[in-house]
């Protein structure tokens, strides 16, 4: 498999909050503000992004591995911004370094694993 990764590639996504997206709504909390398992969501979605145009045709990132610290409260309506930045390759397996901000401050950090697979591949492996 040949991929042109290199440490160093950087993503940002970003998102507003609505009600879907609030810890009520999830299940994880009980008022209408961002909830972790959304930013989590957002994190991934943001390092999946950042290296997806680097992989060979066919092939995509699998999460396997998440550690983040939620520290602030965002209400709905607010803009959530994640960067992300891939910091270590090792064969098949991508660390990448997290950080989310609301409009006014860091909401979040954390550190993500993901896998390289062929998604045919892969697809073949998990039907039942």
């Amino acid at each position: 498999m040949k991929n042109q990764l290199k440490t160093g590639i950087k993503g940002e996504h970003t998102m507003t909050v609505r009600i879907k997206d609030t810890a009520s709504q999830y299940g994880s909390g009980l008022i209408d503000v961002f909830a972790t398992p959304a930013m989590v969501g957002l994190m991934e979605t943001t390092a999946q992004k950042s290296v997806q145009k680097f992989l060979p045709e066919g092939h995509i990132t699998l999460g396997i591995e998440i550690s983040v610290k939620h520290i602030k409260a965002t209400p709905v309506g607010q803009k959530v911004t994640c960067f992300s930045e891939l910091t270590h390759i090792d064969d098949r397996k991508l660390t990448f370094s997290l950080t989310a901000f609301d409009e006014n401050d860091e909401i979040g950090s954390g550190t993500h694993q993901r896998f390289i697979v062929d998604k045919d591949k892969f697809l073949k492996k998990i039907k039942l």
